[in-house]
């Protein structure tokens, strides 16, 4: 991403982040319709609702904490990242590590989770600077914090000018678990001390 945290912010300054559905409180106006039935006549689904554990007792996928990418040798821990003052999206302050948008799902939950890495520093190549040599098949795997893990698999990487850059793909909600590995690329403007585009990685769960 340029030198410094410049790179990053003018991809991703005007992104409409989309909020996922509360599965919780559709749980209880199921639970709140079974139970209006008369007292000697039980509601359809009662018994079946009875024995239904709502989802915010299940124990919650663990917050991921490294990354690695053997094809381009990356290594990784993983910062923890929301949205800046301005609203945009946190970039890594750290150069060398790459980080978690942690507003968004957790890698391996239904959803596109995104990460984000500069590409360069000052002081030369940054975590994410071979990213765009990435290719369909190459393995990304995630180490979460209690030493479980997940593997995701390249399917495609395509760079994007940051006025065309494609939201949609990167955060809108998917069915399945998706992986979206961002940063910088392109040109360098050095009138505006960015980089026009971006790279980005898109990946699918390992099944």
């Amino acid at each position: 991403m340029g030198p410094g945290r410049r790179g990053l912010v003018a991809g991703v300054a005007a992104l409409a982040l989309l909020a996922g559905c509360s599965s919780g409180a559709r749980h209880a106006e199921r639970s709140t319709e079974a139970s209006r039935g008369t007292p000697d006549q039980a509601a359809p689904g009662l018994d079946a609702a009875r024995g239904f554990q709502p989802a915010r007792k299940y124990q919650a996928t663990s917050v991921p904490a490294r990354l690695e990418i053997p094809s381009i040798h990356v290594a990784s821990a993983l910062a923890r990242l929301g949205r800046a003052a301005d609203g945009t999206v946190e970039v890594p302050s750290r150069w060398e590590v790459a980080g978690w948008y942690a507003l968004g799902p957790r890698p391996g939950d239904p959803g596109s989770a995104v990460i984000l890495g500069q590409v360069d520093s000052t002081r030369g190549p940054a975590v994410f600077y071979r990213l765009r040599e990435l290719r369909p098949g190459d393995e990304i795997d995630i180490t979460r914090a209690d030493r479980s893990s997940v593997r995701f698999v390249v399917e495609r990487t395509a760079q994007y000018l940051k006025t065309r850059f494609p939201t949609d793909e990167v955060y809108y909600p998917t069915l399945t678990p998706a992986l979206r590995l961002v940063t910088c690329g392109g040109q360098f403007d050095f009138t505006t001390g960015h980089y026009r585009s971006n790279i980005i990685v898109f990946a699918t769960i390992r099944s």
